[in-house]
């Protein structure tokens, strides 16, 4: 899954692979696991940058695995490296959500870098003007989150995943 922040992809990515029987992964806390440290300590050590090539190699990493939901960070989409990895071994799912709700989920966030700088809003809708072609190029199914529960989510995606498969 990919989108932006606070669309719900490690929630929703959870409870898919609970439904599905699958392992789920999250690629920021594979990172904070591999390091031994969050995200903000990483971004101020070896700023995005280099926190970027080390989700690259987490991406690589688990796309070669099978029979997995993996929930990633917003910006993955990014780097074209992941994109095409993404796009090559497995399912990719948009997870949309408007400013609105990404704002009411992430107000009180201190673990997200990108949010510690300046107004939420404004850094919000720079990220999202950015990244949104990026998560469309990538993506084969688009499917909204905002006010919709985890579990309609969840089986919409399973819907349309095995509709596809038919």
């Amino acid at each position: 899954m990919v989108g932006p922040l606070g669309a719900g992809k490690s929630t929703i990515g959870r409870y898919l692979a609970d439904e599905l029987k699958m392992d789920f992964f999250d690629t920021d806390t594979v990172i904070e696991e591999r390091c031994g440290a969050e995200i903000s300590w990483i971004f101020d050590v070896e700023g995005e940058a280099g926190f970027r090539k080390r989700e690259e190699k987490v991406v690589h990493d688990l796309t070669e695995k099978t029979g997995i939901v993996l929930a990633t960070g917003g910006g993955v989409v990014e780097s074209g490296a992941n994109r095409a990895r993404l796009s090559a071994r497995g399912t990719v799912v948009y997870l949309k959500v408007d400013l609105e709700h990404q704002l009411d989920r992430t107000m009180k966030d201190k673990k997200r870098p990108l949010l510690q700088q300046g107004d939420k809003r404004e850094v919000l809708q720079e990220l999202n003007s950015r990244r949104e072609p990026l998560y469309k190029e990538v993506a084969e199914f688009e499917v909204t989150t905002g006010d919709r529960s985890v579990r309609t989510v969840a089986n919409e995606i399973i819907q349309m995943v095995t509709a596809d498969d038919l």
